[in-house]
């Protein structure tokens, strides 16, 4: 099915043209999920990391509604009282009607203001709002969906804000309302539902449907235009779900998705075609120097090498230096993010290193939530001999050194024979002894409570990657979220993934994907598919997508077993780099980042933003975006310099030296400049009056 062209476009230069300067003095920005100052799972990254931007936008007249969790509020939250005044009476209204609305700044980057909703407060009110939802909307929902009553009673309080906060102006405000996902869909339908002078806007970051649908195992994307949506909801019980979310992307004003795969998914699914695709963005750090950030990958390359040092004790028996770090990470969705095509991946490359008597050996991590009753035992020894080990040879070294400096001081050179005495050497064998073991390395750091069952350890075992000395690929999984107090392995996310060398991520269903995002951004190469919103966007914008690090696998027209093997010979690529190859391929991959920083990205949530004000408020604002062509995209070309790959290199041997690369031609800062000026300029948004308030609309 093609990708076709619309307003939807993705191209960043597609906007050229828009009008961008907009008057929003007197229109008031509210962005509603349930996500805001709450992490559940991307939405969160996605507010959280664009609030500095719309901060700057809209200044005072911007606030985040979410819902109200105690245990988040005290560690995100500074609670405040509201300084506009329409506000101030809104929030005194609804909490003497019996409900509790807090109103505070996010301690984030931009430090929004936020308003949340204490949804258990007026849980009371369940059944006389699910009344008023089935004889209005003719949606019903069941008392046994936990997950949906929530949605009802935020949806029905969302909506009592903002039709409290108009009614509360003096002057009729121009009020622009986006709302996140289904759980938040409610709010729409009723602000439409009521007439309330709001323009609309909803974002789906991935349907209902499609996530339950790719997760049985159906083949998805070539039948979207076959499936009866309302027979396959109602056979998983999730039908009450898909009518929140159908009636709020079929009554918004304006209805964004986050990539072009899900607009098509969505076209289908919610049976309305996305008018903006509105990318997720990232917040940038820019260094400056190239090698500041090759020094953190160091930095945190040696504490992943300490990690397996002690991971593999007794059976250390590859080089380190010649070690590569792979990981995939993500929710445990073994089908969806493509856990079940990398292992399967991995035994061929395992295979294939063997065979060709390779010396670089992979270790892969999986880094991804299970259920779990604590560390395993054997885990936390191998860090503890380590630990030992590096104990024993200091305490030897400090020996050897005092007698050094003795022998020094006297004016004689050192008998090195007797430098180390009988105790050193008692010393040091028994800490060898201690490194002995008469078991394998395990492939879970963890104790699985549902070990038998679990789907990666299950294929770990058809496979037989059971990190055996034979094994060139090595497999560690690790069932929870890293943390830099965890006694294991004490890393946060960031620091774990500027130490590893590639990012594997062969999701089937992915609608947007801020794993290979964040590799991207921190110089990190990855793998990705054209089932990804990631992967389709830089396929749009690069022309050799691999030789910047950012690999796309097929898992739309190919085949599972197609996929897998063309996933092997990207490792198996991959693994025959040179230092210096890899070395050149991170910088190109953080000169990418620019595509991916909200200052770019930021002006689709804009331009949706306008179009909402232009449709709801037409006598007061108008918007008239110019249709892009498929010719006004840009696209970073193929380096000419030094290939990144020995696929593509042109040595008659096999096995050409580390000397001939540094024949090879390459400027890194003529390079980068050549980069340079394929992206457009960020915006530059003036900060808006911090004391500003909701005002008198002008008259055009």
């Amino acid at each position: 099915m093609p990708l076709a062209r619309s307003l939807s476009v993705t191209s960043l230069s597609g906007l050229e043209d828009w009008d961008e300067e907009f008057d929003l003095e007197d229109a008031v920005l509210f962005e509603i999920a349930w996500e805001v100052a709450n992490k559940v799972g991307g939405i969160y990254t996605v507010i959280q990391t664009k609030a500095r931007l719309t901060c700057e936008e809209w200044g005072e007249n911007y606030f985040l509604v979410g819902p109200y969790v105690e245990s988040n509020v005290r560690t995100q939250v500074e609670l405040i009282e509201p300084c506009n005044a329409a506000l101030r009476r809104t929030i005194d209204k609804m909490n003497s009607s019996g409900c509790k609305v807090y109103f505070g700044r996010w301690l984030i980057e931009g430090s929004p203001y936020v308003i949340l909703l204490d949804v258990g407060f007026t849980a009371w009110s369940l059944d006389r709002w699910k009344s008023e939802l089935w004889e209005k909307c003719s949606i019903g929902v069941p008392w046994f969906d936990r997950e949906a009553n929530d949605a009802v009673l935020f949806g029905f309080l969302t909506a009592w804000l903002l039709g409290e906060f108009a009614a509360q102006c003096d002057e009729p405000p121009h009020i622009v309302a986006h709302f996140h996902e289904w759980l938040a869909g409610l709010g729409l339908v009723l602000c439409r539902q009521r007439q309330l002078p709001v323009a609309t806007i909803f974002t789906t970051h991935a349907t209902l449907l499609g996530r339950y649908l790719c997760a049985g195992n159906v083949d998805f994307y070539n039948n979207l235009a076959e499936f009866n949506v309302d027979k396959e909801a109602g056979d998983r019980q999730i039908y009450h779900r898909y009518c929140l979310e159908r009636a709020a992307a079929r009554c918004a004003h304006v209805f964004t998705t986050v990539s072009q795969i899900t607009a098509i998914e969505a076209e289908h699914l919610l049976k309305r075609k996305p008018d903006i695709v509105t990318p997720n963005g990232l917040n940038v750090k820019k260094f400056s120097a190239m090698h500041e950030f090759q020094n953190l990958h160091a930095q945190s390359k040696a504490r992943i090498q300490e990690f397996v040092r002690g991971h593999f004790y007794g059976h250390l028996d590859f080089n380190l230096d010649k070690t590569v770090f792979l990981f995939i990470a993500g929710r445990y969705e073994f089908s969806n993010k493509g856990a079940d095509i990398f292992l399967e991946a991995l035994a061929r490359l395992n295979y294939l290193l063997r065979v060709n008597h390779s010396e670089v050996t992979v270790i892969a991590f999986f880094i991804m939530p299970a259920r779990t009753n604590n560390f395993n035992v054997e885990t936390l020894k191998g860090q503890a001999v380590r630990k030992q080990l590096w104990d024993t040879a200091q305490t030897v070294k400090e020996r050897f050194g005092k007698k050094l400096y003795e022998s020094l001081l006297v004016g004689q050179l050192p008998d090195v024979s007797k430098m180390l005495d009988k105790e050193d050497f008692t010393i040091m064998k028994r800490a060898i002894f201690a490194t002995q073991r008469q078991c394998l390395p395990p492939v879970c750091t963890h104790n699985m409570l549902e070990d038998s069952s679990d789907p990666i350890l299950n294929c770990i075992r058809r496979i037989g990657l059971f990190n055996t000395s034979q094994d060139r690929v090595k497999v560690i999984f690790h069932p929870e979220f890293l943390s830099s107090t965890s006694p294991l392995l004490p890393m946060d996310y960031e620091e774990f993934v500027r130490g590893c060398h590639l990012g594997v991520f062969p999701s089937y269903y992915e609608p947007w994907g801020y794993t290979p995002a964040e590799c991207t951004v921190m110089g990190i190469p990855s793998i990705s598919t054209n089932l990804s919103g990631f992967g389709c966007f830089m396929e749009e914008h690069i022309a050799d997508p691999s030789a910047y690090g950012i690999y796309i696998l097929d898992r739309r027209y190919r085949g599972v077993d197609e996929s897998c093997n063309q996933l092997t010979s990207f490792l198996f690529q991959f693994c025959q780099q040179s230092r210096r190859q890899r070395i050149i391929q991170r910088n190109r991959t953080e000169r990418l980042s620019d595509l991916l920083d909200w200052r770019y990205l930021g002006r689709y949530y804009i331009s949706a933003r306008h179009m909402a004000l232009a449709k709801a408020f037409p006598d007061t604002y108008i918007y008239e975006p110019q249709e892009p062509t498929s010719t006004t995209g840009f696209r970073y070309p193929r380096p000419a310099s030094v290939p990144p790959s020995p696929a593509h290199s042109l040595h008659s041997s096999p096995h050409h030296s580390e000397a001939e690369d540094e024949e090879e031609p390459y400027d890194e800062d003529l390079e980068a400049e050549k980069d340079r000026v394929n992206i457009r300029q960020p915006i530059n948004l003036p900060n808006r009056n911090k004391n500003h308030t909701v005002g008198l609309p002008e008259k055009i």
